[in-house]
């Protein structure tokens, strides 16, 4: 896209670029046609990676922390993923662009599910494997005495957790996007300057442009297609000005679709290694067939 805006043409229109590049490297594994991609874009391409600009920077350690679905939430899962397969093979590859929207919307009620099906399921009262395990690793985090960013995408979740918080009796802060400008900015002092543990923060809302160097930890409480983005996030507390290492812990529903999108994220990281030697490469572009593996 950023090619088609700069030089438009060089790499054609965008179906002829999908149909001799996009689906024979992606799909395919074709790294000979990979590397002559690189070749053409590699001359206009100029980096600088953190580490050869931030040399000091202590090191980032992550972590895959798995949760298993107990039965209420399995089943709900499983029905879920039954209805959406049904409806993808009633559907032909045209048929799929039409009602992508509404594909998109029952994928994410799909991640709900995985995160806590009271996010979907008004009235569900049964247990949260990955909300469980979130709440022992935030008391594991403040055990050992460190600070932690916990990130979702969906708010609602993050207003459970703020209740859960509240329960036990722990301190925090929360942004999303309703909170003004000048209160994140009050907010981001005083967590980097006191003792409050955990820092609730919403993807969106404070993915970028946040200076949390408070933290050591980085907790993800799901995953998101786009792996840079996470990435992003991450860098609120790895950057300039941190002194201690900083753990980063990816929270996985276990044998759902989450596990697929991380394996999506570590595909499209490599093809974005191999063709622009970056990591700065994710895509919510999902193809029919892309979605009945993530299923699979």
């Amino acid at each position: 896209s950023i090619f088609d805006y700069l030089m438009p043409g060089f790499l054609y229109d965008y179906h002829s670029f999908r149909s001799q590049y996009e689906t024979p490297i992606v799909k395919n594994g074709d790294w000979e046609l990979a590397e002559k991609l690189s070749r053409m874009v590699g001359p206009f391409i100029l980096r600088r990676k953190k580490r050869e600009v931030l040399k000091d920077l202590p090191d980032k350690l992550q972590e895959i922390r798995y949760a298993s679905m107990e039965s209420m939430q399995q089943k709900l899962y499983d029905a879920q993923v039954t209805r959406l397969r049904q409806s993808l093979d009633k559907q032909n590859d045209d048929e799929f662009r039409r009602n992508r929207i509404q594909v998109l919307a029952e994928l994410t009620k799909l991640r709900q599910i995985c995160c806590d099906p009271s996010l979907y399921y008004e009235n569900y009262d049964g247990s949260s494997a990955k909300r469980e395990a979130c709440l022992q690793l935030i008391n594991t985090i403040i055990e050992g005495e460190h600070k932690a960013l916990i990130f979702s995408q969906f708010t609602t979740m993050l207003q459970i957790l703020e209740n859960d918080l509240k329960k036990e009796g722990i301190p925090y802060y929360i942004i999303t996007g309703a909170t003004p400008k000048e209160k994140r900015m009050q907010l981001v002092k005083a967590f980097n300057n006191n003792n409050v543990p955990i820092f609730l923060i919403s993807l969106k809302a404070g993915g970028t442009g946040l200076n949390l160097t408070g933290a050591d930890v980085v907790v993800h409480y799901d995953p998101w297609w786009n792996f840079a983005v996470q990435n992003q996030a991450t860098d609120r507390a790895h950057r300039i000005g941190q002194t201690q290492i900083v753990t980063v812990f990816k929270l996985i529903a276990k044998g759902s679709i989450e596990e697929k999108i991380l394996e999506m994220q570590e595909s499209k990281k490599q093809l974005a290694q191999n063709i622009l030697n970056s990591e700065n490469a994710g895509s919510t572009t999902i193809s029919r067939e892309d979605l009945l593996t993530l299923l699979d």
